[in-house]
């Protein structure tokens, strides 16, 4: 046997107090551990939820987006039609000529200064 703090000496039924103490808080430290796990294991999943519902929202978003551009996009480009069919249109009737026909003309405007010399 050996003393005890106190003084005394140690009986068998201290050391079994000592065990069951141990094993008492050997279970407590389990039963932690499987709570804290479950807890993570909850968040982990809910965190997935979160983050698949959030790229599916982003995923609409995006797809939005893009057909908002494409159709700005698309009437920009049809009122640049548009135009250049107005101006080849006033071009057409201005002089009643094609380009084929006022060719002089063309190189007078562009050649002008060199054709003088």
């Amino acid at each position: 046997m050996h003393a005890n703090p106190d003084g005394t000496m140690g009986s068998l039924d201290d050391l079994k107090q000592v065990k069951e103490a141990e094993l008492e808080w050997e279970a407590k430290v389990r039963e932690a551990a499987a709570a804290r796990k479950a807890v993570l294991d909850r968040l982990n999943a809910e965190t997935d939820a979160i983050v698949k519902a959030e790229r599916a929202s982003a995923e609409g978003s995006r797809e939005l987006a893009l057909k908002q551009a494409r159709e700005v996009a698309d009437r920009e480009a049809a009122q640049i039609v548009a135009e250049g069919e107005r101006a080849a249109a006033a071009a057409r009737v201005g002089t009643g000529r094609g380009p084929a026909q006022r060719s002089e003309e063309i190189l007078n405007a562009v050649l002008g200064s060199f054709r003088r010399t």
